[in-house]
């Protein structure tokens, strides 16, 4: 899950707790955006909430032995999972979602392009790298994971307030027109993936619900104020609601 959402479930399990100082990052980390694992540990319990981040879910890489236009200066290889997905399978767990940083923006625009085994392809589109990868993170999961042990959900994608123009003006209220964004090419890739696997993943679908939610962005409230945020949310705030329909799911099948 994104790493505002893994704060947001740690908050809202330490509420739970009376002896606070039981709860430790297992690194001694402090929690800020920049680390690639976060690991929580519930000692009173005896369990532990991990996050790992993985932007693509598959590996990022270096352009190595092809001629390629000066435009490429990266490869993203949609056919090999993040390399940090041996830290995965021994989960009870999983809990996925990927899609903000499948725009322009953070790929072609950095010179960032796809990669198919050896071959280079630049005429590819966001949606169906997009797709290929998604297959390549199926293909793990049936080749990998045991349902009897382990329980897969992956979140649909979160959309961003921003206008037309890259401004962002976070609402006082809930927007009453989601113009659109209660509907995502992404989140329809999702679950038609995982409709036809084989392992069972339930599909968490956040999209619509949060497209109202123009209210509910970092904005101004960001890292460096001279740029607004309307794509990340605050906390608490509408993470913590998914949480919610998270920890029912989970209670439920339990109780099940």
């Amino acid at each position: 899950m994104s790493r505002t959402q893994w704060e947001s479930l740690i908050c809202m399990l330490m509420t739970g707790l009376d002896d606070k100082k039981s709860v430790y990052e297992v690194n001694g980390n402090n929690i800020t955006k920049r680390i690639r694992f976060l690991g929580v540990r519930f000692s009173s319990f005896n369990f532990t909430v991990e996050f790992y981040r993985s932007v693509f879910l598959v590996q990022p890489g270096k352009l190595l032995r092809w001629h390629a236009p000066k435009r490429v200066k990266s490869t993203l290889k949609l056919d090999v999972l993040d390399v940090i997905n041996h830290e995965w399978s021994s989960a009870d767990y999983l809990v996925f979602n990927t899609g903000q940083w499948w725009v322009p923006g953070k790929l072609f625009e950095t010179g960032c392009y796809f990669q198919v085994g050896n071959s280079l392809r630049l005429g590819m589109s966001i949606p169906a790298a997009y797709r290929v990868a998604l297959e390549t993170w199926a293909s793990w999961i049936e080749n990998t994971i045991d349902p009897n042990k382990t329980r897969v959900l992956f979140r649909t994608f979160e959309p961003s307030h921003w206008s037309d123009h890259r401004s962002c003006n976070v609402t006082k209220y809930p927007t009453p027109d989601t113009e659109g964004r209660d509907k995502s090419i992404f989140s329809e890739m999702i679950k038609e993936v995982v409709k036809n696997m084989t392992v069972p993943v339930s599909v968490l679908d956040v999209t619509s619900m949060s497209a109202f939610r123009s209210d509910g962005h970092v904005g101004l409230w960001s890292d460096n104020p001279l740029v607004p945020d309307c794509s990340h949310w605050c906390l608490p705030g509408v993470p913590d609601i998914w949480n919610e329909i998270l920890l029912f799911f989970l209670f439920r099948q339990q109780v099940q």
